[in-house]
């Protein structure tokens, strides 16, 4: 990032804008339809001047917000794309993208965007700034491109990230700061390092090493104050104690409030929410966040009310699992790097924690993976694709495998893909809407399994799904309705959008799996 004390001062000034009678007032007014346009508006002039010239005037009269608004600052559009795109089929279309969506390094300044210091890929739409697990299936695509620079970028960004705020956040905006999203930097890294064979073994070296400080880091924040669960306390924050004394990981945010990007939505779903219970309430939904599946049946006690959402009260198969991966990794990276008793330390991590995931999250009943309440003690009843993570992360034995794949075939396939979750709900991360990341993880899953034709059947629904919808609008949509694949996916607090980045490259990734030459428009 740029000079670290000057964006840790521009990340204050810019949290001390969201805590202000300004910001606030602005988003209860309900000028802006969704609450990310004004988190994302760049100040005209200094915070202190703005601040100062609203308590001057707001009582005066014929004050007008709106206008005060767009006398001081200016207001962020939506990524629109142009029409000098290449229509002519996906793949063309997603590679005249790329440069769209490609950001350079950005300059110190006074708004909520983080700067980063390399060039990086934004999701498109209303996601204007770098997203931390998007990253990972867009670089799916990126690789397919050949375009591994912005790959290595990329994982530079987000180790730089980590190191001013502790973390790698959510997004590089300053609103995300207090949330990570599901651990998938060491995913990037491996890729990187496997498809560039032309990196000189002193260079590679290097890298190697910058990176698994970074990784190491990321690790130590998903395991923080371990050491503090003494006695009968079961959890603090992103760590969970099991029952028999092992430590798994939760979904966590250190803020009780409202989130900036959706501050009028959180406070409106609230309302019917006991004063005293409204900060667990803001908590649970920026851990639902963290999470990716923002939001899901996963996290709420009754799947069809959201304000019973308990995420951190879940212990989750995917992170889990993808936390997991990161041991493992560690542990081959640091064999390499000849650092033997740090490669023991983390393998004899993995092993730990591949066995609490198989005692506490497998259903030997059902012959499936699920999140495990640790408050209840016992397993929740929903099923979902997370329970793909384990044969992504070769977690589960092959006969737990042949299981999976029986119920995603017969349960989560449908005529556009797997659906996420069996539940039919409002909520985006549930039926009966596919994503492309869980597409992926499955279709992966299975194959490390050598469940190769049900994979093929998977991608290739996805596939015309994808492809049925480009022919109609020419967009790469964020999200699909698998169960009805000639409607738009609904859901979740904005409108589905365009561009899309994890679309784009789990696209990709499929096209060179199914052999891109007979699955052409």
């Amino acid at each position: 990032m740029s000079d670290t004390n000057e964006a840790k001062q521009c990340l204050e000034q810019s949290l001390d804008f969201f805590s202000s009678d300004l910001f606030n007032d602005v988003q209860l007014a309900g000028i802006f339809a969704d609450s990310k346009t004004f988190a994302d508006a760049y100040p005209k002039f200094s915070w202190s001047e703005i601040f100062a010239d609203y308590q001057k005037n707001q009582t005066c009269k014929g004050f007008d917000l709106s206008d005060f608004v767009q006398q001081h600052f200016v207001i962020p559009e939506t990524i629109l794309l142009s029409n000098d795109t290449d229509k002519g089929s996906v793949k063309s279309y997603i590679e005249s993208l790329w440069p769209k969506l490609e950001r350079q390094p950005d300059k110190l300044d006074l708004c909520s965007l983080l700067p980063l210091s390399h060039p990086y890929i934004v999701p498109g739409g209303r996601f204007r700034e770098i997203y931390y697990w998007d990253s990972y299936f867009t670089a799916l695509g990126l690789n397919e491109s050949g375009r591994q620079d912005i790959i290595r970028s990329m994982i530079l960004n987000f180790i730089d990230l980590q190191d001013t705020l502790g973390c790698i956040p959510n997004g590089n905006r300053s609103y995300y700061n207090s949330r990570s999203q599901p651990p998938v930097l060491g995913l990037m890294v491996e890729m990187y390092l496997q498809n560039i064979d032309t990196l000189q073994t002193k260079v590679r070296r290097q890298f190697l090493e910058h990176c698994v400080q970074g990784l190491d880091k990321e690790y130590q924040f998903w395991m923080h104050d371990k050491e503090q669960l003494v006695g009968t306390t079961k959890a603090i924050k992103r760590v969970v104690k099991m029952p028999n004394g092992v430590c798994l990981n939760r979904y966590w945010d250190d803020s009780v409030e409202p989130r900036p990007e959706s501050y009028r939505e959180d406070i409106e779903a609230a309302e019917n929410i006991a004063a005293a219970k409204r900060p667990a309430f803001y908590r649970n939904i920026r851990a639902a966040c963290e999470s990716g599946w923002d939001f899901s049946s996963r996290w709420l006690a009754n799947q069809d009310d959201l304000s019973t959402i308990q995420t951190t009260h879940i212990v989750p198969i995917d992170l889990n699992c993808l936390l997991y991966k990161l041991e493992t990794l560690l542990s081959q990276f640091y064999t390499e790097l000849l650092e033997s008793e740090l490669s023991s330390k983390f393998a004899a991590y993995a092993q730990i924690r591949k066995d609490a995931i198989n005692q506490y999250l497998w259903d030997e009943q059902g012959g499936f993976y699920h999140d495990f309440d640790f408050i209840q003690g016992q397993k929740t009843t929903i099923q979902s694709l997370a329970a793909c993570l384990p044969l992504f992360c070769q977690i589960a034995s092959h006969q737990q495998a042949e299981h999976i794949a029986d119920k995603l075939e017969n349960s989560f396939l449908m005529e556009g893909g797997l659906v996420t979750t069996l539940n039919d709900t409002a909520q985006q991360w549930d039926a009966p809407n596919g994503w492309a990341p869980l597409q992926y993880f499955a279709v992966v899953g299975l194959m490390n399994y050598g469940f190769a034709p049900l994979s093929v059947t998977i991608m290739n629904r996805w596939m015309t799904t994808v492809e049925q919808q480009f022919i109609t609008d020419n967009n790469m949509m964020e999200k699909y309705n698998v169960q009805h694949s000639q409607r738009v996916a609904q859901g979740g607090e904005y409108e589905v959008q365009h561009g899309f980045g994890w679309t784009n490259g789990v696209s990709l990734a499929f096209y060179q799996l199914l052999d891109a030459d007979t699955y052409s428009n």
